[in-house]
């Protein structure tokens, strides 16, 4: 007996497959594109793990400790440390040196918001329209701030010598008036920080597409309109970052202060790091010195906060 062959073919038609092969062919190709996917994540995190374990002995558990101290009274060299609660948050913010050494940072994060990221930009804008010297000019911009920051302030420490300096010829006592010491030692920091500012500039104003600076002189922009119509909002992304770090970077600043002044005189260039220094190391007084870093920290924080917020808002691409 043979099986008609209208059995053989009943249901199917000509390139149907049937059920249990279409669904299995799927998922036999989902779980082949999801074991290498998992892999990849696997491997990534491998290769991660040294890093993050490094992180976490460097910067979190040190941070840890520094939260923890800020609420004690350590003094820094032993281990007898007694919770006080927020006392030292609370006498910091009564205390004369911290209010004075809080409006020199906010003072001193002005001055380099405004005078190094304008040097920056023109000094950067201005290599940007030559083509000969170029990196000869970039070079000697960026030498000052990869040179070491105790040689650079020795240097500037004898050039503004008030006996055998600059101090003599002008009759002034640069980094010995409380009245020009803060601003004297923030143009020695600018002198080295200016240079890193034009070469990132320059790098970011290459990137800008050429035909824009065409159709803007097709259109009768002059060199200034160029900048601020064409140049600014191509850079903007550039511009917001550095301008970011600036502010961290000025709450963080101490090297120059403490090798030309160390705080002085009478306490005219101290920033909350210096205060923080003297405090810890001098004064042994760990736990307010910990608390100060901890203001410090929150308000670099708070900063990054808000910059996140504005390139999110504004939609801006780095």
């Amino acid at each position: 007996m043979t099986i008609p062959e209208t059995a053989l073919t009943a249901g199917t038609q000509p390139g149907h497959v049937p059920a249990r092969r279409l669904s299995a062919a799927p998922v036999m190709h989902r779980r082949g594109a999801l074991a290498p996917l998992r892999e990849r994540r696997v491997s990534g995190w491998l290769f991660l793990l040294p890093l993050i374990v490094f992180n976490l002995f460097v910067v979190l558990i040190p941070s840890a400790f520094a939260v923890w101290y800020s609420f004690t009274d350590w003094t820094g060299i032993s281990n007898k440390a007694t919770f006080i609660g927020l006392d030292n948050y609370t006498n910091l913010f009564r205390d004369p040196e911290f209010v004075q050494g809080l409006w020199h940072n906010i003072l001193w994060t002005l001055f380099f918001l405004i005078v190094p990221m304008s040097m920056g930009l023109f000094g950067a804008y201005a290599l940007s329209r030559i083509t000969r010297f170029r990196l000869l000019f970039r070079t000697l911009y960026f030498i000052p701030y990869i040179v070491a920051s105790v040689v650079n302030a020795s240097i500037w420490r004898s050039i503004l010598d008030p006996q055998n300096g600059l101090g003599n010829l002008l009759n002034i006592n640069p980094l010995g008036d409380p009245q020009l010491a803060l601003w004297s030692v923030a143009f020695v920091n600018n002198w080295a920080w200016w240079g890193f500012l034009v070469v990132v500039f320059l790098a970011a104003m290459q990137g800008v597409d050429p035909s824009l600076y065409e159709a803007a002189t097709v259109d009768g922009a002059g060199v200034a309109r160029q900048f601020f119509s064409v140049t600014l909002p191509a850079i903007r992304p550039t511009f917001a970052f550095l301008g970011l770090m600036t502010i961290i970077w000025s709450f963080l600043a101490f090297d120059y202060v403490y090798i030309l002044t160390q705080g002085g005189p009478a306490g005219s260039t101290d920033l909350l790091s210096t205060m923080a220094y003297r405090n810890a190391f001098s004064n042994l007084q760990g736990g307010y010195a910990s608390a100060t870093g901890i203001v410090m920290a929150l308000i670099s924080g708070v900063v990054v906060t808000v910059y996140l917020v504005i390139r999110k808002t504004r939609k801006w691409e780095t």
